[in-house]
């Protein structure tokens, strides 16, 4: 059986439209952060897909002590709800701690728990007993079978609004590749998946100091998500990419999006999924 996750009107999963997950890596201030989203909120709505807004209010797994976090969870959850109220966006953000989950749980539509915490029982059964849809994201170091095993930690909360994404898996020192047999594999669960394809461009720490990143293969990525019958893409965007405080060497240009999620929605549309 596949499960449909909805939340605020958006389905996704089987017989539903291609959903899209983005925004910018991290809340920089609120005026960055509300002209991505109010940008992104007016293409999907162009476009006519389901869009679900994404920024950190801190990100904690950097690469770096001196790497930018984010303006934390007080200030970086109500620049979110301000821009929920003003946009009518559906939220997702990500948590990194125990201490954190019922907070943004007040705030955030899904909550996504990280790669890196995928494996963490006591934080991932947190999140689940939330009752919120949870977005998590398969670990670098993980096969795609092994997220049967954390499928099952947050069904056993009683939650089963669950999407699986994919992120790459590691391929020696600062550098991810993509499995697309995992999309097949990890549906298999029942759960719709989501694929990240400028975090699976990404490399991890291949700046010394920050992470390094090719997001020129990005958009084929994406494309071939599709292809293999992903459920919606992850894409994390910036105005200026060049100039973000956090992973803008995988970030897309927004001035590129339209056409993408075109020939995004073209594939999908060709598969007869949708």
């Amino acid at each position: 059986m596949s499960i449909i996750v909805k939340t605020d009107g958006i389905f996704i999963g089987q017989g539903h439209p291609l959903a899209l997950v983005s925004g910018p890596c991290v809340i920089e201030d609120y005026e960055t952060t509300f002209e991505i989203a109010s940008f992104l909120k007016e293409l999907t709505q162009k476009l006519d897909i389901p869009f679900i807004f994404k920024a950190s209010y801190d990100k904690a797994n950097r690469t770096s002590i001196t790497s930018f976090r984010g303006p934390g969870i007080e200030d970086g959850l109500n620049i979110l709800a301000q821009i929920k109220t003003e946009l009518g966006v559906v939220l997702l953000s990500d948590v990194h701690s125990i201490n954190e989950v019922n907070t943004a749980a007040q705030i955030l539509d899904i909550i996504q728990i990280p790669a890196f915490l995928c494996r963490q029982t006591d934080f991932v059964l947190e999140v689940a007993k939330t009752g919120k849809p949870v977005n998590i994201k398969k670990g670098q170091f993980l096969a795609p079978w092994d997220m049967r095993n954390v499928v099952e930690k947050i069904t056993s909360t009683g939650n089963k609004q669950i999407l699986i994404t994919e992120r790459g898996t590691m391929f020696g020192y600062n550098n991810l590749v993509v499995d697309f047999r995992g999309i097949k594999i990890m549906q298999a669960t029942g759960y719709p998946v989501i694929f990240d394809a400028t975090h699976s461009v990404q490399m991890p720490g291949g700046a010394g100091t920050r992470s390094g990143g090719q997001r020129e293969f990005a958009p084929i990525l994406a494309r071939a998500a599709v292809a293999a019958g992903a459920d919606g893409i992850f894409m994390e965007v910036h105005k200026d990419p060049d100039r973000a405080l956090c992973d803008g060497p995988n970030s897309l240009t927004l001035d590129t999006l339209e056409e993408l999620l075109k020939q995004l929605k073209a594939i999908k549309k060709a598969l007869g999924t949708s």
